[in-house]
């Protein structure tokens, strides 16, 4: 999969790319990640790609020439997204990150700055996408976390896929409790029914907990998953 991220620190992304999960499936080509800098496209001697909002306001905002051109400039593969890193836009989930790794080949990200961009940028977007209802400094904070949350689904980054559908969102819930060696540490016992052998109950007593932790921390969640569950189909007396 081929990710074009627009943005005016490249160097940002550079020990993010190179560490952990991200180097190695960049490494063996699960993915590819160019950075375009819009700077290198703006129209000025001076290389600016800010200017004022017209009829007034605080702070600067992206001129439209250079980021067209660093969009125009990246091949075009045929399942292709345009995505542009702002507040106002979708918020990321498990659901979001699942659909781009699945439907498209090429995701280019736009990473906005100052206080924003010009509107006419739109024109370029297939998605806005917020990493949620807060402000931050960039836009190459939430293209990180995208970029995190993309690659790890593709095939053969993670090295047990069977883990991806065991973990929180996956199903709709929270992951359940995890627990490795020593089986008591400081007076904290592991749960017998894990040390049992017993899988079934293993099983069992995971979904239980699942349950039960989503709907203590998260009641929003907990309210989707009932809804999603097929009358008679819900765990009772959780």
């Amino acid at each position: 999969m081929r990710f074009d991220i627009i943005t005016l620190f490249p160097d940002f992304f550079t020990s993010p790319l190179n560490s952990g999960l991200l180097g190695k499936a960049l490494a063996k080509q699960i993915a590819a990640v160019s950075l375009i800098n819009p700077r290198d496209f703006a129209l000025d001697k001076h290389r600016r790609v800010d200017d004022e909002p017209y009829g007034g306001g605080v702070g600067m905002l992206m001129k439209p020439e250079p980021i067209f051109a660093a969009v125009e400039s990246v091949p075009v593969l045929p399942r292709r997204q345009v995505l542009l890193m702002t507040p106002q836009g979708q918020t990321m989930n498990q659901k979001l990150f699942q659909e781009l790794s699945t439907n498209f080949d090429q995701l280019v990200v736009i990473c906005g700055h100052y206080e924003g961009l010009d509107e006419r940028v739109l024109h370029l977007v297939n998605r806005e996408v917020s990493l949620g209802d807060f402000v931050l400094t960039c836009g190459e904070i939430p293209a990180l976390t995208l970029l995190n949350g993309v690659i790890r689904l593709l095939p053969g980054t993670v090295g047990k896929e069977e883990s991806l559908k065991a973990e929180s969102f996956e199903a709709g819930l929270l992951d359940y409790p995890q627990y490795t060696r020593p089986a008591e540490f400081r007076g904290l016992t592991v749960p017998e029914v894990l040390l049992s052998g017993n899988h079934q109950a293993i099983a069992q007593w995971r979904r239980e907990q699942q349950i039960q932790r989503t709907r203590d921390r998260r009641p929003d969640l907990y309210e989707a998953w009932l809804k999603a569950e097929e009358p008679g189909s819900r765990e009772e007396g959780i």
